[in-house]
């Protein structure tokens, strides 16, 4: 069965929360909630997200950072990030001299956090941005990867991510089945040399631009991925469903494609289990790995994709009262 198929109910309410401010101080106030934001978030220093990154690479899995935040609306917060962006990919510096391709560290940007956002040249202080941090990524051998984020940034996110790829033909770009349009956007940005990473999506949508029932996103995902198995680019299979997992499979060996054309990519602290027996398949696994302070919205998201996430995170609720 899909694992969206037992959707959690209470999705819309905590995708909503998830852009509370009020909420997230009452959340980030509660004395167990570090705990169980360890089990989805490396933790909140570079340091924490670097021992993390070192112990997926000893699994035989491969790693992309996040250094969380969104929605930023000052400019030193911008450059706050881009600097810890830098100071990361220092450190993969020193992990990088014995490693293969398909490369196995990589960094996800999100363009909100560079400075998208901003009233004034937003979109291009975001480039900007997200050039310095291509750039230093480049001379260490690390990949980088545009999340998605909700639908009205998409436009501007796809023309960043074309005219980073300018410079950066190997930038990947995430893009979400539950969108409408996602199908037509594989079909476009899935020539030579690029990389895609497809998920279901995240966000709260509306009915007139995103697939509402599990089903939809479902057939969704299955469409756009046969897409980009039939393409040129690099599929990044960004899922914990196994009947999506199990027709990546399906699609990757109908198309003839080696290993080393595709990956699996999984979240930080969900279905380890999954990870690791995919790897000792022979196959690509890259775990997502998300640390920093602003880990608020990313909880929230991962409580509202799954009724066991949302279980465990009331269990401890109930065990700590």
């Amino acid at each position: 069965m899909s694992a969206l198929a037992s959707i959690n109910p209470l999705r819309p309410v905590l995708l909503a929360a998830a852009r509370s401010p009020r909420l997230e101080k009452t959340v980030a106030g509660m004395g167990m909630t570090r705990k169980l934001v360890d089990r989805f978030v490396a933790g909140e220093s570079e340091s924490a997200a670097v021992a993390a990154v070192h112990d997926i690479l000893a699994s035989g899995r491969f790693a992309t950072v996040d250094y969380l935040g969104e929605d930023t609306t000052d400019p030193a917060q911008a450059d706050a990030t881009v600097d810890a962006y830098l100071s990361l990919l220092r450190s993969y510096a020193t992990l990088t001299a014995s490693l293969d391709a398909p490369r196995p560290l990589e960094v996800s940007l999100k363009l909100s956090a560079l400075g998208q956002a901003l009233p004034v040249d937003g979109e291009k202080i975001a480039l900007d941005n997200a050039h310095r941090i291509a750039t230093a990524a480049a001379k260490v051998g690390a990949w980088v990867t545009v999340d998605a984020e909700d639908h009205t940034t998409t436009d501007s996110t796809l023309s960043t991510v074309r005219a980073l790829r300018e410079d950066f033909p190997t930038l990947g770009t995430v893009l979400q089945a539950y969108l409408h349009r996602t199908e037509q956007d594989c079909r476009e940005l899935s020539g030579v040399g690029s990389r895609i990473r497809l998920c279901k999506g995240a966000y709260k949508e509306p009915a007139s631009v995103a697939f509402q029932k599990p089903a939809d996103v479902d057939a969704s995902y299955a469409r756009c991925l046969k897409v980009l198995m039939d393409g040129d680019g690099y599929p990044m299979v960004a899922s914990h469903d196994p009947v999506m997992i199990d027709a990546a499979l399906r699609f990757a060996r109908a198309t003839g494609r080696s290993v080393d054309d595709y990956e699996f990519q999984m979240l930080f602290g969900i279905r380890a289990g999954e990870q690791q027996r995919l790897v000792a398949d022979g196959e690509h696994l890259r775990v997502y790995v998300p640390y920093g302070t602003a880990w608020y919205g990313y909880f929230m998201r991962r409580l509202a994709e799954r009724p066991a996430n949302l279980m465990f995170f009331m269990r401890s609720l109930a065990s700590n009262n």
